[in-house]
């Protein structure tokens, strides 16, 4: 009989931080994939990701609508809520051997407890790693709630075994995201037109980006969200200022959220940037190609660390959103503070080379090698602290 893996995706990042795993299991004869998408992962608003995981491909086998609108610290401990009953309910209906949670959302959480309490092996993937924000506290809640860890590299690794895990239990397969960055470097042409395939608000194809452009993606930081307004007008006075071609890529549902876009909606009205494009989301393949073929990327998303060392990509990171990952010599870092991040933006772009390949987040094999553990494994959901 196969074996039934569950995997729960919830938003934009956990898709691309999951699609080549995703492959891997819907082509290994001896598991049975159960898609479960939920939380922003479904809204228009954020990009409705569930169509383009449909249009990869994949049969989304449940549907978890769990988000209380309103992107404040209290929505997102009801919507926290409400992903555990709900996914309780589906567990409940798909009986899976395994179930997979993903990276450190809010709502991830949610998957781990109900996982946990259902006494469902649970397998984490991307635990171990240093960030600060509520991403802290949650992600190393759901490594003690799991039975199987799926790591990013070494540090990531030594850090899980330090909360307690069996060390047999930790498995150093690198970042499944990567795999698709390796495809992109490969082959890193940019095949397609973004204003036309992806639509979005702004000058559009009167942005001439065929001599260089810059991405611009920000998210606001839940444990400083009533300043995310005014940290993100920095980061806008800063890009209008660099006046190049600039593709600025909507936030994440996070508190907080709803004071960065309404700052960008007022300033995009006010200023009328004329090198701004704005977009909801992109198809994983194609926003890492636009990446690779950008001067720089500019923002606190992880990407910027994470496939973006891996591909060369020379990167402004802004805040403390991703303080204490391991980071390669791409990144750049910053305060929230539009003259330092002009400089930086500036000293970024005019390097003349990308940097070098690094393999800091695993070389391009994570979705297989987790697929294989999958199918073979011993699954149990007992443990104790490991010392």
């Amino acid at each position: 009989m196969r074996r039934k893996i569950c995997v729960v995706v919830t938003a934009r990042p956990s898709y691309s931080r999951i699609k080549t795993t995703l492959k891997a299991i819907k082509e290994n004869p001896n598991l049975e994939l159960q898609l479960v998408v939920a939380g922003s992962a479904l809204l228009d608003k954020y990009g409705k990701v569930s169509e383009i995981i449909k249009s990869d491909g994949f049969e989304i086998t449940s549907r978890v609508l769990n988000v209380i609108e309103g992107e404040d610290l209290i929505s997102m401990a009801k919507t926290t809520g409400i992903g555990i009953i709900e996914l309780s309910t589906v567990f409940d209906q798909l009986k899976p051997d395994v179930v997979v949670t993903i990276a450190d959302r809010f709502e991830t959480i949610a998957t781990a407890i109900a996982a946990s309490y259902m006494n469902i092996p649970l397998a984490h993937i991307q635990g171990g790693e240093v960030t600060g924000s509520i991403d802290e506290k949650v992600r190393h809640s759901i490594t003690k709630l799991s039975d199987l860890h799926f790591v990013s590299n070494s540090k990531a690794a030594e850090r899980v075994l330090k909360l307690g895990e069996a060390e047999e239990k930790i498995f150093n397969c690198g970042c499944p995201s990567i795999d698709i960055a390796k495809e992109v470097y490969e082959s890193p042409e940019l095949d397609y037109e973004p204003f036309v395939k992806y639509g979005g608000v702004g000058p559009g194809s009167k942005l001439d980006i065929s001599k260089g452009y810059i991405v611009v993606m920000q998210h606001p930081v839940t444990t400083e969200y009533k300043q995310s307004g005014g940290q993100i007008l920095e980061t806008l006075k800063a890009v209008e200022r660099v006046n190049m071609p600039t593709l600025w890529f909507w936030p994440n549902v996070d508190a907080g959220s709803d004071a960065v876009s309404k700052r960008i909606r007022e300033f995009r009205e006010i200023n009328k940037p004329e090198n701004i494009h704005f977009f909801r989301n992109m198809d994983s393949e194609d926003f890492l190609r636009l990446l690779k073929n950008s001067k720089a990327i500019i923002g606190n998303s992880s990407v910027a660390i994470r496939e973006c060392s891996f591909l060369g990509v020379p990167a402004v990171n802004i805040g403390n959103r991703q303080a204490g990952r391991e980071r390669g010599n791409n990144v750049l870092d910053v305060d929230y503070d539009a003259d330092k991040i002009e400089a930086a933006i500036f000293q970024q772009v005019s390097r003349k080379y990308h940097f070098d390949h690094d393999f800091l987040y695993g070389r391009g094999d994570a979705g297989l090698q987790i697929s294989h553990i999958l199918e073979n494994q011993e699954l149990t959901c007992e443990k104790k602290l490991n010392y």
